[in-house]
């Protein structure tokens, strides 16, 4: 059987990658299969099982025959479920008629972009960032522009630098707080000083990409830009999803609210591509949205535990660097001090690239290497397993680290 021509193929598929993330996860399980020994530390969802109380609805759905078509960008009910979350948890009100239901948060904004972008159009991303964003946009026809916000500010953009990237060709700003894969989280005066930016530039438009919302530690207060400046209302879209902190990772259900007009256009492609979302994980996020909370505050408390372990382990080897972030469940370590030493087996330590790739060939412990997000020399550790996984994770990793000279 011959080969596809290249040529058959689009260019656009030229511009863009593979998920790096998607690509670590599937390396571990071969290894796994293969019979290593490999702890997973890639995969950016929950260990914890969907809430009972959510699984229930879902069987209630397939018990009542709610297996049809539904309408292309979800349920009534659903929609006014999404409503009601955006009142009660951001002070924000929409209509239905200004909510869109996707097959997850990825598909959100990939439907945004694709109905907004056209050639030379720029989206401002700030890096280290969400490894699909850039791909999504280059998919869409338009330029990402990638701009670095380094460990010095805790890797959060400032106003200058969000200032210093707009352009008269600039549509979108792709905000995400807290951060995939930093975990930082912007204070409310963090984000007046965005917004503040953003109110100069009327030409540019805000995608809110809060889908760890409920992800937030300590004394940390999370907000979302169209919460903080209500004037930016109007060319916001704010996204979120059920994935992460209801466990539904596999569900696929995502959603956003903004101006009609947008979201009447996200539906026009959703239409001719994968029209509804899955009937009965519609009507499960019914039941998460709308049903008890009661859980969210034990699980965080055990993220919390898991971020201060895997911090104060990886924090105590030499060369590396670990802040402690705000939310989500991620860590993002600098190996700035490890850059040009070698392992035994004579293996220099180019990049993170180099680091990552061998710390799996040597410990099976599997992370996911720096230049994937847009900012190096890093690695992301999610630390979403159990304490036992990442404390031998990270033990590993202290004894590959101490054997580079």
């Amino acid at each position: 059987m011959s080969d596809l021509p290249a040529e058959f193929l689009s260019s656009t598929l030229s511009r863009v990658k593979p998920s790096p993330t998607i690509a670590v996860t599937n390396k571990a399980r071969e290894l796994k299969a293969a019979g290593r020994d490999v702890i997973g530390l890639g995969a950016g969802e929950p260990d914890f099982d969907t809430p009972q109380n959510i699984k229930d609805a879902a069987v209630r759905a397939i018990a009542e025959g709610k297996t049809k078509y539904t309408a292309v960008d979800g349920i009534p009910e659903l929609k006014e479920a999404i409503c009601a979350k955006f009142k009660r948890d951001n002070g924000l009100d929409y209509t239905p008629a200004q909510v869109t239901v996707n097959s997850g948060g990825k598909h959100t904004l990939y439907n945004a972009l694709v109905a907004t972008l056209n050639a030379g159009d720029e989206v401002v991303i700030p890096a280290p960032y969400w490894v699909s964003y850039p791909d999504m946009v280059l998919l869409a026809g338009g330029t990402p522009v990638a701009v670095e916000a380094t460990l010095e500010n805790n890797f959060k953009l400032t106003p200058d630098q969000l200032e210093a990237a707009i352009t008269p060709k600039t549509k979108w700003f792709i905000f995400n707080s807290p951060s995939n894969p930093t975990g930082a989280g912007y204070t409310a005066d963090e984000l007046k000083g965005l917004t503040d930016v953003l109110m100069r530039h009327p030409h540019v438009w805000v995608m809110s990409d809060d889908m760890y919302e409920h992800l937030a530690y300590d004394d940390f207060k999370f907000a979302t830009p169209a919460e903080i400046e209500p004037a930016l209302y109007a060319r916001t879209l704010t996204c979120n999803g059920v994935s992460k902190a209801y466990a539904m990772t596999g569900w696929r259900i995502g959603y956003a609210a903004g101006p009609e007009n947008l979201i009447a256009a996200m539906r026009k492609v959703q239409s001719q591509s994968t029209s509804n979302p899955c009937s009965v994980s519609q009507y499960a996020a019914v039941e998460a949205i709308n049903g008890t909370q009661d859980y969210l505050a034990p699980n965080n408390e055990k993220f919390v535990r898991r971020r201060n372990l895997v911090v104060d382990m990886l924090s105590a080897i030499e060369g590396i660097t670990c802040p402690k972030p705000e939310g989500a469940f991620y860590v993002y370590p600098s190996i700035a001090g490890l850059i040009g030493k070698t392992t035994p087996k004579g293996v220099m330590i180019e990049n993170d690239e180099v680091f990552a790739t061998e710390l799996l060939e040597d410990t099976g412990v599997a992370v996911v290497f720096g230049a994937a997000f847009g900012l190096s020399p890093n690695f992301r550790v999610s630390y979403a397993t159990t304490d036992e996984a990442l404390t031998e994770a990270c033990t590993r990793i202290q004894t590959f680290c101490a054997a580079l000279t």
